[in-house]
């Protein structure tokens, strides 16, 4: 008999909610996103996420459990991030992932949203039969706000080799468009811009403020 777990993950600007059979292959995965509504502000505004997941949360929920073919008597457990992240957003997903446990009669467990990170690399699809990573291994966590490189000796044993002090690359990214006004969010604009750019400008433009001292670049 599979094990069936219902995730719910709210740390940022998104609402989602999968079910996932014994650890592994994802049933099903939905994802509603406030991004849209951030956009002219160039960055996630927490008040706005936090209100908006208030009304994704049952819905996605509810579609979740749907698409997979599953209704809650056959779960094992609630599993849900309990940090780090946006506190409202994840006040959102905990209190919804403690009323719908409560009603089901089903365990809570709380989960790093860094750790989840990790774990991504053992979902599969039904289809995908490609075999689970080995351990040790090296593991590059790049995200929205996080950026770390993680020495993981087996399941549970991380030693954390390096992290950023300050901007995460997501959040640089975001920050250097708003700065542009190329939009939001920043990181597929910058990627496709980046596409058709021309490598030779930055060595020409060094070349050009080392002969003109009054230039930004000779200071």
């Amino acid at each position: 008999m599979r094990t069936l777990i219902l995730g719910i993950e709210s740390s940022c600007d998104e609402t989602a909610a999968a079910v996932v059979a014994d650890g592994r292959e994802m049933l099903a995965n939905i994802v509603s996103s406030s991004e849209a509504f951030h956009r002219e502000y160039g960055g996630i505004v927490p008040e706005i996420a936090s209100r908006k997941q208030l009304e994704y949360l049952e819905p996605v929920l509810a579609a979740a459990l749907t698409t997979a073919g599953v209704v809650p008597a056959e779960l094992a457990a609630v599993a849900v991030t309990n940090g780090p992240g946006l506190i409202g957003s994840l006040v959102v997903g905990l209190i919804g992932a403690k009323c719908f446990a409560y009603c089901h009669g089903l365990p809570v467990i709380a989960v790093n949203h860094l750790e989840g990170h990790l774990y991504a690399n053992w979902i599969r699809l039904p289809d995908d039969l490609r075999p689970e990573p080995a351990l040790p291994a090296l593991v590059l966590i790049v995200s929205g706000g996080h950026a770390h490189l993680v020495w993981m000796q087996n399941h549970g044993e991380y030693r954390i080799l390096g992290r950023t002090r300050d901007d995460a690359p997501g959040e640089a990214l975001d920050k250097a468009a708003r700065l542009l006004e190329l939009g939001y969010p920043g990181g597929p604009i910058i990627d496709q811009i980046s596409r058709d750019g021309d490598p030779r400008a930055g060595r020409r433009y060094t070349r050009h403020c080392r002969a003109d001292p009054d230039l930004p670049g000779r200071r």
